[in-house]
């Protein structure tokens, strides 16, 4: 338990960013429009979080609700806009129809990212096999991270098969970090970390007053708290 925890905060805009930066997290997820649990963020938005804080931002490529792709070349030229802004690293995650990983999408925007790092996020949490989209996403470069609740119910629902999954880590398809969120609560640490889970996201979470209300320094400083005791 020596090793320190990664927090990720959901940031909306650069007012955001400073708070969760000033609380102690390592890392945001840039995203707008969370009644749509998230999409590409514009570029503008980038740019301001970028020259507000010095931590690293990982970008959504989203275009709609849901975790069919949508206009793949829409979010390519989405990928390409935000790199030429300086954007490093990225979250995006597709399932097609039968609920497999849509690797047509995936590897088309991968490309894009040429060696960048990027985030599976939760569309696993929805898919038909968790094992299978692993292992089929297992060789794709840049991957290092798997953000999941473990069910798409949330964390509650999800804590075995985050367990379990920690448990194979090293194994062809669990080699990426896994990052948990959706749903998680400060009492779901002790038993996460001694699973040895070590990253963390938080959105509400970050936010007392809801969505409609910026990130709380406050709210950050405590879930860093509790990872650091």
């Amino acid at each position: 338990m020596s090793e320190r925890a990664v927090l990720e905060v959901i940031a909306l805009s650069a007012e955001d960013a400073v708070a969760a930066q000033a609380g102690g997290a390592d890392r945001l997820e840039l995203v707008t429009d969370m009644a749509a649990d998230g999409l590409t963020p514009p570029r503008e938005t980038f740019a301001a979080i970028r020259a507000a804080v010095d931590i690293p931002l990982r970008v959504m490529l989203r275009a709609t609700d849901g975790f069919a792709a949508g206009d793949v070349n829409a979010l390519a030229e989405s990928a390409r806009g935000l790199r030429a802004e300086g954007a490093e690293e990225f979250v995006l995650g597709f399932l097609d129809a039968d609920g497999n990983a849509d690797l047509v999408a995936v590897e088309r925007l991968v490309a894009e990212l040429a060696g960048c790092r990027w985030t599976f996020h939760r569309a696993i949490d929805r898919a038909d096999d968790r094992d299978a989209v692993r292992k089929q996403l297992a060789d794709l470069p840049g991957l290092d991270t798997y953000l999941t609740a473990g069910s798409a119910q949330g964390v509650d629902a999800g804590l075995p098969t985050l367990l379990a999954e920690a448990g194979r880590a090293g194994e062809p398809g669990y080699g990426a970090q896994i990052l948990v969120g959706g749903g998680l609560r400060l009492d779901h640490l002790p038993q996460l970390r001694a699973g040895g889970i070590n990253a963390f996201h938080i959105g509400g979470a970050a936010r007392p007053g809801g969505w409609a209300e910026p990130v709380s320094a406050a709210a950050v400083r405590e879930w860093r708290r509790v990872l650091d005791a």
